[in-house]
């Protein structure tokens, strides 16, 4: 059997048949291929030019600032952060500004991550409860041409499994500058064919900031309970996780300039935010004789309360525009996941799924607030969405170099808002259908050409589905559409040169009807406009030797919407240029370490070109040694100390002493400055 690495480890489909070994085909068996990470060649499995595994190998050396930068493995996608640590992060791939995760999809051990109609905004994406140590693999595709791909895809998405058996049973701590401080335990026993796996950290960091202590207090757990044999097999995942702290947020560059702060200053030092989230999770998986069986459940209980202020002193020059986002919910939802093989010679591979979820939405608020006082609400809904999706996959080798992958899905939505406000109140519903095609011409046994294309969408806020009033300035608005399609294509190829440079490169292309999104930090909606981004993608992965390995990869994306008005056709925040690179070693006597550089180009931040960020350099360092019962790392960030920035904006924001109109103005959030962090481990 040709286990099938991608997107999903067992969501996806499990069989499918080899790229060439007549051997195998006459004798009616397929062979099993164990993921490893980018060294992996997927020439054969892959749907498309543009997806990829990372495993623990390459996590494991690579400098981490935060749990979220583990997602910057996934070549061309750039993740930053413009608050505090215990936000979601700010991410950018194929044009996007994703803010929060709104079209790149992401899921942990089958649960989904991004958040509907969230208090802060449209597909959060908060991964702060993942501990890197414990991933096994993460699987990406980027484009909307798989049929197992819903929401929030239209960019990609990458599901991240963690172990069953975790490989080591360690103890880590890690001490740093600015007062980091993390413990860590994980281990696995095993019983009668029942194991159990679980992992519990601690960290606490104050940050460089110059008028605030971050004050991060973070605790995660993970516990794991599976068995089975080799027809059956189930597991349980318990996770929990809480975080709070203060957040140096975006300062506007003229209060820097005047000499009011430093660039590690804040204008206001009373932000942050605290979260909760805890999960229960069950998958079982079923192999018969003609076809294989998944089932996945969870919950999901998630809080969070975050404080921001981006204008100071524009709204409400008396007690400042500071104000608070609260959202409360439950999650509930399941999967089905059917694989078969028929047809003449057994060359039609099926895949099957059907996909359900259920947010009880409590509360999800926005309060004006000072000094994270209340003052007064002006808005807060309670809200019930439901989501049903099924899907169907059709893989075909109809010739002997020849592969196609056929898809379909629908998907339908239910809304239903209470609103503070009852003339905000409503419900709706909306269905999608969403095909996708792939075609691959195989070379040789290790390269390949792809020709892929496909519709995705994204939902948009059920408050904005039902809203008739703004609820600030009670003046009429219009409601938006509640689903918004996307289409894209693809051409690409991959192989792997002198067995040891796996490379890929795709030229890509993406329309999105409208970027419709509800402002979370303004409590309404603002309608975008069409838009179209196209781009080439070069990615490299070179094995030099047992010890040595390089990788390099490049993005390069243009943007721009697709209709013609008087300000300008820029997107702002769509990065152009994407560069990545990594120099990596292992030694067999233990050492190990990685070098990790990577650049993103200034981007437009107003839709006529005019005002632009600078480009952004960082580069990390990590070295160490280990051997059976020893691990010592040391690692750099921002080795070079860059004082470029995380992030840009361009808006309008009053400092006390400004005219009532306020000034526009970039505001950014720079670089943490160089740190170094010293961990050392014992395996028992």
């Amino acid at each position: 059997m040709l286990y099938f690495p991608q997107f999903n480890r067992g969501l996806w489909l499990l069989l499918i048949l080899p790229l060439s070994s007549q051997a195998h085909e006459e004798a009616g068996e397929l062979e099993e291929i164990v993921v490893t990470g980018r060294r992996q060649v997927l020439a054969g499995e892959a749907r498309t030019a543009s997806e990829g595994v990372v495993g623990q190998m390459e996590l494991s050396v690579r400098p981490l600032l935060r749990p979220g930068d583990v997602l910057e493995a996934v070549p061309g996608l750039i993740v930053t952060q413009h608050s505090g640590s215990g936000k979601s992060n700010q991410m950018f791939l194929r044009g996007f500004n994703l803010d929060h995760g709104t079209d790149f999809a992401t899921w942990v051990d089958g649960m989904p991550v991004n958040m509907r109609t969230h208090g802060h905004g449209q597909g959060y994406t908060d991964i702060n409860f993942l501990i890197p140590e414990t991933i096994e693999q993460m699987a990406y595709v980027k484009g909307p041409y798989h049929a197992e791909l819903g929401d929030f895809s239209s960019a990609g998405g990458v599901h991240i499994d963690t172990f069953d058996r975790l490989p080591e049973s360690r103890l880590t701590l890690g001490v740093g500058e600015n007062g980091y401080q993390r413990l860590l335990g994980m281990g696995s026993v095993e019983l009668d064919g029942i194991y159990l796996s679980g992992a519990l950290e601690g960290q606490k960091y104050d940050g460089p900031w110059s008028d605030i202590d971050e004050d991060v207090q973070k605790l995660n757990g993970q516990l794991k309970v599976g068995g089975g044999n080799e027809t059956r097999n189930w597991s349980t995942t318990a996770m929990y996780y809480e975080n709070e702290w203060n957040s140096a947020d975006q300062i506007p560059q003229r209060s820097v300039s005047q000499g009011l702060i430093d660039e590690f200053g804040s204008i206001d030092p009373t932000l942050g935010g605290d979260t909760r989230r805890s999960s229960l999770s069950g998958q079982y998986t079923h192999e018969h004789e003609d076809h294989r069986s998944e089932w996945q459940a969870y919950i999901i209980d998630y809080e969070l309360n975050l404080w921001s202020n981006f204008t100071y002193l524009l709204e409400d020059p008396i007690e400042g525009d500071q104000f608070k986002q609260e959202d409360d919910r439950t999650i509930y939802g399941g999967s089905y996941n059917r694989f078969w093989v028929g047809g003449l010679e057994n060359h039609f591979h099926h895949s099957l799924g059907a996909e359900l979820r259920y947010d009880d939405i409590d509360t999800v608020g926005l309060h004006r607030t000072q000094a994270r006082q209340y003052l007064a609400t002006i808005r807060e809904d309670s809200v019930e969405q439901a989501s049903a999706g099924v899907f169907y996959e059709l893989a075909w080798r109809f010739a002997p170099e020849w592969r196609a992958v056929l898809g379909i899905r629908g998907d339908y939505y239910w809304f239903d808002v209470d609103a503070q406000d009852a003339a905000n109140s409503g419900d709706d519903t909306d269905s999608i259908i969403s095909p996708k095609a792939s075609l691959i011409y195989a070379f040789s046994d290790n390269t390949e050409a792809y020709l892929s294309g496909g519709y995705g969408y994204h939902s948009n806020d059920a408050r904005g589905v039902t809203i008739t009033v703004d609820p600030g300035t009670t003046e009429p608005v219009s409601s938006v559409d509640p689903l918004v399609r996307s289409k894209g294509a693809e051409i690409g190829f991959r192989t792997v040169w002198l067995d040891s440079w796996n490379t890929s490169a795709a030229v890509w292309y993406l329309e999105l009807e409208s970027e419709l999104l509800f402002v979370g930090d303004a409590g309404t909606t603002e309608a975008s406009r069409p838009s179209e981004r196209w781009g080439v993608e070069f990615n490299n992965f070179w094995s030099l030797d047992d010890v040595w390995s390089l990788e390099a990869d490049f993005a390069w994306t243009d943007s721009e919407f697709s209709d013609s008005a008087i300000e300008g056709n820029e997107i702002p925040g769509a990065l152009e240029w994407v560069v990545s690179g990594a120099v990596a070693a292992q030694y067999p006597g233990g050492l190990f370490g990685s070098f990790r550089v990577r650049y993103f180009d200034g981007v437009p931040l107003i839709e006529d070109g005019s005002v632009k960020s600078d480009s952004s350099t960082m580069a990390n360092l990590a070295l160490g040694w280990s051997n059976d019962k020893w691990r010592v790392q040391v690692e750099v960030l921002n080795l070079f100390d860059s004082d470029d920035h995380d992030v840009d904006y361009f808006y309008a924001s009053r400092l006390p002493g400004e005219s009532a109109e306020g000034v526009e103005d970039i505001h950014y959030h720079v670089f943490e400055p160089r740190q170094f962090r010293f961990y050392v481990s014992r395996n028992f």
